[in-house]
């Protein structure tokens, strides 16, 4: 009898397609939060959608199964649940509801748009010329991603445009220029370095403007209610702010994840001459490249918003349509086709788990979760009784990590930032709040450091393969505390020489 009892498990264990121990307890998570009473001001609904979320989250740092699969079992446990409404026919809707976000449709077209530079061959034409002007050290190659991150910036108002549909495109086409491809196991060789660089230059570029990325108009919007329109960050105020912050930070951060993360191949002498020989093999720019190259130019002044500022707000395009615009643009002109739209499994892939986890983040959004949250740390901080430094470090901190729960900042800055500030003006002396707000600002970027669906372009980079999930983590989490550090000390210092406290 227990010799079949064994066979059976190890026929099951080999014929399901999960991993069966993490599957287990990931089981006896979402069990025993379910057993746990629902807290004050809590519906037992709302607690039960905390317990998906929570071990939809173990699940994937676990890899019970694929990243998609586990998301397909949020949707379909949302759903049968009915935690988000009282028919399955509202459930369902719930579930699927964030399937037409904007967000979520853009980060789909910037992966398929850039096929386009790899079926071209101008991505690694793009990839070469950085070889050739920095490529003497894989260190150098980072650096030149980072610059190319901040000169788009100011002008790019998508930070998922810009790191996921501009420069990560370029990046995998100098990983590919070494042979560092995650389809051959050769990721560690340059890519999985470059690719943490690529994403790292997003959040603190995005920290560095007005206009860099979507939700900072809101976050000035917050700051001036929050002071009673006393602090109104304009473009140029943002700007100089965080110039010295900022760029501390991207001197730094090339660095600090090559301690991290170090590339295999750290020193490339013969790079150069490689790089201007495949370029004088490959010739002029062929015709597709042209288009290509047309397309993104185009792409970039309409994200850029130049039409609205020649033209008046009535020219204003958002940014997915101006991506739609671009992938319609290269098939109807042959640079891609239908096929390779079909066939680029990564987008579909990340449009099933991205959009799953950004339903999770509404709905608890929706259904008070995030209010309660907030509303709980403001009482258990007046209750504490600290001085005003470790309150605004507590609601520095707690504001930057709870973004473990956001799949979006823009929804994280709705549901809670006003709140925050609101706490910390009537528990900061006035002479220090300014200082408080401009690390509130920097924080609503840098927290987009910390996981794999953050902000729409974590979900580009990291579904492309280069970095595991566990050394995404790893280093996200390292790199929000040192960008905290830097932004509080040099931050602070900065601000005081520029008189704002």
């Amino acid at each position: 009898m227990l010799q079949k009892i064994v066979a059976m498990f190890r026929y099951f264990n080999a014929a399901v397609p999960f991993r069966l121990i993490p599957a287990l307890v990931t089981t006896l998570v979402l069990v025993g939060m379910l057993l746990i009473p629902a807290p004050a001001d809590l519906t037992p609904k709302a607690w039960q959608l905390v317990a998906i979320f929570i071990t939809t989250i173990v699940a994937i740092i676990l890899k019970v199964m694929p990243i998609g699969v586990m998301a397909l079992m949020a949707i379909v446990i949302v759903s049968l649940s009915q935690v988000t409404s009282d028919s399955s026919k509202g459930a369902i809707a719930d579930a699927l509801g964030s399937f037409s976000s904007p967000l979520i449709w853009l980060i789909v077209v910037a992966i398929l748009i850039s096929r386009g530079l790899k079926k071209t061959g101008l991505g690694n034409r793009i990839g070469l010329m950085f070889i050739a002007l920095l490529g003497k050290r894989t260190l150098g190659i980072g650096y030149g991603l980072t610059i190319c991150e901040l000169v788009l910036a100011p002008f790019t108002p998508s930070n998922t445009a810009r790191g996921g549909g501009i420069v990560h495109p370029v990046m995998k086409s100098i990983a590919n220029a070494f042979d560092s491809d995650p389809a051959k196991g050769t990721q560690g060789k340059v890519g999985t370095y470059l690719a943490l660089v690529n994403y790292h230059a997003n959040p603190i570029t995005s920290a560095m403007f007005l206009t860099a990325t979507a939700p900072n108009p809101l976050v000035v919007n917050y700051v001036a209610k929050a002071t009673n329109q006393a602090f109104h960050l304009s473009w140029g105020t943002w700007a100089l702010c965080m110039l010295l912050p900022g760029l501390l930070c991207l001197l730094l951060m090339p660095l600090v994840i090559y301690l991290l993360s170090p590339p295999e191949v750290k020193a490339t002498p013969n790079a150069v001459e490689y790089a201007r020989s495949e370029m004088a093999r490959m010739g002029p720019l062929s015709g597709s490249e042209r288009v290509m190259l047309g397309t993104f130019a185009l792409m970039l002044l309409l994200w850029a918003n130049v039409p609205a500022m020649l033209l008046g707000p009535a020219w204003t395009l958002d940014p997915t349509v101006v991506a739609f615009l671009g992938l319609f643009a290269l098939i109807i002109t042959g640079t891609i086709d239908w096929d390779d739209v079909l066939s680029e499994k990564s987008a579909w892939d990340t449009l099933v788990w991205f959009g799953a986890l950004v339903m999770l983040a509404e709905q608890l959004n929706k259904v008070g979760v995030t209010a309660w949250f907030s509303l709980g740390m403001k009482n258990a901080i007046v209750a504490s009784g600290l001085g005003w430094l470790p309150v605004a470090c507590v609601l520095v901190l707690a504001f930057v990590f709870s973004h473990y729960l956001f799949a979006s900042t823009t929804a994280h800055i709705s549901a809670m930032m006003l709140a925050f500030l609101t706490v910390a003006v009537q528990l900061i002396p006035q002479e220090y709040v300014v200082p408080f707000m401009l690390m509130m600002t920097a924080g609503s970027a840098i927290m987009m450091t910390l996981t794999h669906y953050a902000t729409g372009t974590s979900p580009i980079i990291f579904g492309s393969g280069y970095v595991t999930m566990g050394n995404w983590w790893r280093v996200g989490f390292v790199m929000c505390v040192f960008e905290l550090l830097v932004f509080a000390v040099a931050g602070s210092a900065w601000w005081k020489l520029l008189g704002f406290w």
